[in-house]
This record gives C-alpha cells, sequence and structure tokens, in this order.
C-alpha cells in the first residue's frame, strides 16, 4: 500500500496485478466549520444597535436639563435629535456602495470608530451649537453602521430563518430603550447629563473586537462606479428637506424654512432625472417595482413617523406637564421598551398564525389606538395605567417594525440587496426624523396658538393626535399587500 499526501484521503492497493483505488470525499474546512451562525452575526450587529438605542433614548430624557445649562428651551433643543438624522439622511445613501467597494467588514468597524468619536464630542460640548455638531458626527458613524450590519445580516441569513435573525438582532438592541430612560435620569439627577455619552466608548470598543472576530470582510464581486452626483443631489434634497422641515417649527426661521424646503425639492426633481439615465444611480428606484419593498417602506415611513415623535414626546410631557424629575421620566418611559421587548419573542409565532398582510392591519389598528391615547393623559389617571397604556402600544409598535424590516427583502435579489438595504435605511431613518420635527412643530403651533411658553397637557394632545393620524394612513397601504405576502419567509 502506498499513500499520497492530499486534501484527499487516498490508498492504493495491488494484488494478483490489479488494482484497486480508493479516493475518499474532501474533508469539511476548518474555515466552513468555524464561520459563525447567524444568531452570532445578529448579536454582534445588535451591539452597535444598543448603543446607538441607548444613545437616543437616554439623550430624550436628559434635554430638559441640558437645555437649561444651554440657556434654550427644551423643544427648541430638537434640533440636537435632527442634526443626527440630518447626517443620517445624507450618508445612508453611499452606505451600500462603500460596503461593496470597502468591504462591509471594514465600513462598519470604521463606522463604530467615527460614532465613538462623536459621543466623544457631545460629552464635551460646551453650548447647544456645538453640541449640534458633535451629533453629526455621531450621526455619520450611524448612518454607515447600521445599514452595514443589517446587510451583513441579511446576506448570512437564509430567507426562512430572516424572522428569527432580526429578532436576535432588534432584542438585545432593544435593551438601550430599556436601559436608557432610567440609566439616563439617574445620571443626569445624580451625576451630570454629559457621563450619558462616555458609555458609548465601551460598548463601541466591545463591538469593534466582536466584528473584527465575527465578520467576514466579503466584497461585492461586481464593481459598481460610485454614483457621485447622484449622492450630491440626494444629500441636498434630503439635507434641505429635513431641516427646513425642523426650521418650520420656530417662528423666528420661517423664512428660511421655507427656502430650505424648496431648495430640496428642486434639488429632488434633479435627482429623479439623473436617477434615470445613470446606470448605478445611488438610489435604485427600480426597486420600487418590487410590491413588498415598495409597500413596506411607505407603510413602515409612515408609522415611523409617530415611533420618531414618541421618544420625544414622552420624556417632555412627564418632566414639563407632569413635573416629574428626569429619573422618574426615565422610569415610567420605560414601559414602551418593555411592551416591545416582550412582543420580540412573539412575533415570529404572531406571524406565521395569521400571515403579514392580516397582522399589520390588525396591529396597526391597535398601535395607532394606544399612541393615540397617550393625548388623553391627565393627572388624575392612575401611574399604572399610563404604564400600560404605553407598554401595550410598545408591544404593538414592535410587533409592526419586525414585520416590515422582514417582508421589505423577501422578493429582493442577492445582486441589489445592498442597495435595497441602504435605500430602505434612508426612508427609515428620515421618516424617524420627521416624526421629531412632526411632533415638536404640532407643540410649537398649539403652545403659540394659546400664548403659552410652557406646553400644558392641552398642547401635548395635539402633537400625539397629530403623529397618530398621519400613522394611521399605513393602514391603507397594508391592505394593499397580496394575501400571501412573505408566507415563504414564515413557513407557511
Amino acid at each position: 500500500m502506498h499513500g499520497t499526501p492530499s486534501k484527499y484521503s487516498r490508498w492504493r492497493l495491488s494484488f494478483a496485478g490489479r488494482t484497486v483505488r480508493y479516493e475518499a470525499p474532501p474533508v469539511a474546512t476548518n474555515r466552513a466549520a468555524e464561520r459563525p451562525g447567524y444568531r452570532t452575526v445578529a448579536l454582534v450587529v445588535a451591539c452597535a444597535l444598543f448603543m446607538e438605542s441607548l444613545d437616543a433614548t437616554v439623550l430624550t430624557t436628559a434635554l430638559p436639563t441640558m437645555a437649561r445649562d444651554f440657556h434654550t428651551a427644551a423643544p427648541d433643543l430638537s434640533i440636537a435629535l435632527t442634526a443626527y438624522f440630518l447626517a443620517l439622511a445624507i450618508f445612508i445613501p453611499a452606505s451600500g456602495a462603500m460596503a461593496d467597494r470597502h468591504g462591509a467588514k471594514r465600513v462598519f468597524g470604521l463606522a463604530v470608530a467615527v460614532f465613538m468619536a462623536g459621543s466623544i464630542g457631545c460629552g464635551l460640548a460646551w453650548s447647544a451649537p456645538s453640541l449640534v455638531v458633535a451629533r453629526f458626527v455621531q450621526g455619520i458613524g450611524g448612518a454607515m453602521m447600521l445599514p452595514v450590519g443589517r446587510l451583513i445580516l441579511v446576506r448570512s441569513v437564509a430567507r426562512k430563518d430572516m424572522v428569527s435573525a432580526m429578532a436576535w438582532m432588534t432584542v438585545p438592541g432593544l435593551l438601550g430603550p430599556v436601559i436608557g430612560p432610567p440609566f439616563g435620569g439617574l445620571l443626569v439627577t445624580y451625576v451630570d447629563w454629559r457621563c450619558i455619552f462616555w458609555i458609548n466608548v465601551p460598548v463601541g470598543l466591545v463591538s469593534l473586537v466582536l466584528a473584527a472576530r465575527y465578520f467576514d470582510d466579503a466584497h461585492e464581486p461586481e464593481f459598481r462606479p460610485f454614483d457621485l452626483g447622484g449622492f450630491l443631489l440626494s444629500a441636498i434634497a434630503l439635507g434641505c428637506l429635513l431641516f427646513g422641515s425642523e426650521l418650520v417649527s420656530h417662528p423666528a426661521q420661517r423664512h428660511e424654512a421655507v427656502t430650505l424646503i424648496l431648495t430640496g425639492l428642486v434639488a429632488g426633481a434633479l435627482y429623479l432625472a439623473h436617477a434615470r439615465r445613470a446606470a448605478h444611480p445611488i438610489f435604485d428606484l427600480s426597486l420600487l417595482g418590487v410590491p413588498t419593498f415598495r409597500l413596506s417602506m411607505i407603510a413602515g415611513s409612515l408609522t415611523r413617523i409617530t415611533q420618531g415623535a414618541q421618544p420625544f414626546l414622552l420624556p417632555l410631557m412627564m418632566q414639563l406637564a407632569y413635573g416629574m424629575s428626569a429619573t422618574q421620566s426615565g422610569m415610567m418611559t420605560i414601559a414602551t421598551a418593555l411592551g416591545a421587548l416582550t412582543m420580540k419573542g412573539l412575533a415570529g409565532g404572531v406571524l406565521r398564525r395569521f400571515g403579514y398582510r392580516t397582522s399589520l392591519i390588525g396591529v396597526g389598528v391597535l398601535a395607532t389606538a394606544g399612541y393615540a391615547s397617550c393625548g388623553l393623559f391627565r393627572p388624575d389617571w392612575p401611574m399604572a395605567a399610563v404604564f400600560g397604556v404605553m407598554a401595550l402600544s410598545g408591544a404593538m409598535m414592535s410587533l409592526q417594525f419586525t414585520a416590515y424590516n422582514t417582508i421589505a427583502y423577501d422578493e429582493v435579489d442577492a445582486a441589489r440587496m445592498s442597495q435595497a438595504t441602504a435605500f430602505y435605511t434612508t426612508f427609515q431613518q428620515l421618516t424617524l426624523s420627521a416624526g421629531i420635527c412632526i411632533g415638536a412643530g404640532a407643540l410649537q403651533l398649539s403652545m403659540a396658538a394659546h400664548a403659552r411658553t410652557v406646553p400644558a397637557f392641552a398642547d401635548f394632545s395635539a402633537a400625539f393626535w397629530t403623529v397618530a393620524a398621519i400613522s394611521l394612513l399605513a393602514i391603507f397601504v397594508n391592505m394593499r399587500f397580496a394575501r400571501d405576502a412573505g408566507d415563504g419567509m414564515l413557513g407557511r
């Protein structure tokens, strides 16, 4: 018997002039055996999502205290939140192209580092304008962090595992809203609001270490040239529309707001003309021809207006109208996150039982009714009832976004997945910011109509009902989903 070294197990036996050969199949490589499962990848992405969500929820709790330190009104400081979303709207469209060209792993790590740098700048801010600049830097990191992380996850997951993978990713991310309000309230009340930004540094370092270990640095095999002209036009359009919408709520800057909105509309029209001619536009408008992607984006955008407004309005109402401390406010607003966290474990079963279309229609009614009920809150309401309404609303909203975030990619082919995640995430973040702008604007208009300088319960009611009415429109869009839409992802 003779042996030869090879990746195959071979032997040869000679007997009576005859030779018998045997070749065993190749042994699985260590690389394939060590490749992490989708749960591991989802949890690594969730670390970044946790950092981002913790930062946002802690910041809304701290806004009144920060406003006092910067000698400005709390509703006016909403521009610090908008600056973050402005950076997201400008830079998210480039995330897919950056990941395809330089590798998703590398871009994800750079995004986490930029987000940490912006967090340090927020902690060192000495005025409202300096805080806005630092938040914009944070937003540049966030613009790449979440969509590229989601792209890595989507590329790693089979369609049948998508709902489970999204749950694994978002459940740890929901710990940010759970921990954020009470933790932020304690920091603001007993330490200093600046500490809320320092906690992003150790979380970011953990994300970098885990990403370096578990992510594959795959590039898109077909290189697409970067659409610089489309990027600039989309940046001008989205940036001007978003910032102009923010300024609408400031009476002294209405002229600037109108100018910005008109500029954004013109730039948007120019981009649409550009996209028809470009070979590889930064926003692939042909994705709107995919039914589940189009309907999920439209309905999800309408619903996210409420999701963006609620974390801004609830802490303000608890502190300015109820007279609670930052700690007490944080303990109350934790209800929404607890409801959302509870629903994540049930979302897959609900969707498999009723399907996407029926679930989205039914839960859309319940979620809108729950958040509209926040406009009925008054001092004579038992705190347990307030907590319960907020928890139920959070649970319904959580189910909605689990459904939207999965069915959006049901019919998208692998070649366009990076463009789809960038497109979808851009409008997801844009409408979250629009929710803040609409909520703040409705609050300011109600205050101005009643000649009040400090918002009262009636002003908050007007704001809650305005954003709830907009999200109610999503129900009519949900009715256009096919009855069997997404059934393949649910194993139905």
